[in-house]
């Protein structure tokens, strides 16, 4: 039998500062490792919050730009909530909205384009 992982998006991203201004000081990521081939070379960043895994490149060979990724979150309603109470220059995110299909999301766009759906199954309780 193959047992698999749970998988690490990666997302293109353009300015290392504006990225870590979004996904560490805003949503509040921990810096898991960062990669660089030489001092002038891209970066490729790792970071984790609460379980979640993303993984942020600047080398324009490793993805496309404007992905979205779902996130299963507990609480979700809470958890955007803290983020509107934060003083930030980002779009600020949704309260947890219900979907037609049953799910409360918070959806927040980073500066490059990519989208992260937080979300939980209202009808069931929180899955992840």
């Amino acid at each position: 039998m193959i047992e698999l992982g749970a998988p690490i998006p990666v997302l293109r991203i353009f300015d290392e500062t504006k990225a870590r201004e979004f996904y560490v000081d805003f949503i509040g990521f921990e810096i898991e490792f960062e990669h660089r081939y030489a001092d002038d070379y891209p970066l490729y960043l790792g970071v984790t919050l609460s379980g979640c895994k993303l993984h942020l490149t600047e080398h324009h060979g490793d993805c496309s730009p404007v992905a979205k990724v779902r996130i299963p979150t507990a609480n979700v309603a809470t958890f955007c909530k803290s983020l509107l109470q934060k003083d930030t220059k980002f779009a600020k995110p949704g309260g947890g909205q219900m979907t037609p299909w049953g799910m409360k999301e918070c959806t927040l766009t980073d500066p490059f384009g990519n989208k992260l759906v937080f979300y939980e199954d209202a009808s069931v309780g929180f899955v992840g």
